[in-house]
């Protein structure tokens, strides 16, 4: 099945850290810039970082930036979003998003076409 799969959610308090992995199944996430979007109840998903195919190429949303910190290991077909410094307004489930290998960044904030989405991980910071 083709699928992408995030991981690494979970409890923490504020000022705490969290990784979050998105692993791609049965496509090569190499071939795909990724993008990593929240959602928290009674709000709309919010993009927050991503990631071009190669790596070269990232983008974070004012919410996160210089506290999270997006990377990917195309040999493990994985993306991570290192999550530092983390706030209660962080709380949301994490999504992970493959989309097209060289423009899909420019245009994640604003709903670019995405190829996949994964099943989202819970991230609650609570004091």
């Amino acid at each position: 099945q083709l699928q992408l799969v995030e991981s690494g959610g979970g409890l923490v308090q504020p000022g705490g850290s969290l990784r979050l992995s998105c692993a791609a199944s049965g496509f090569t996430l190499e071939n795909y810039s990724i993008g990593w979007f929240r959602q928290a109840p009674g709000k709309e998903r919010e993009g927050i970082s991503c990631i071009s195919s190669s790596g070269g190429s990232t983008n974070y949303a004012d919410s996160v930036k210089a506290r999270f910190t997006i990377s990917r290991d195309n040999a493990k077909n994985t993306v991570y979003l290192q999550m530092n410094s983390l706030k209660p307004e962080d709380t949301a489930v994490y999504y992970c998003a493959a989309g097209e290998p060289y423009y899909y960044c420019s245009g994640y904030e604003k709903g670019a076409e995405v190829d996949y989405w994964g099943q989202g991980t819970q991230v609650t910071v609570s004091s």
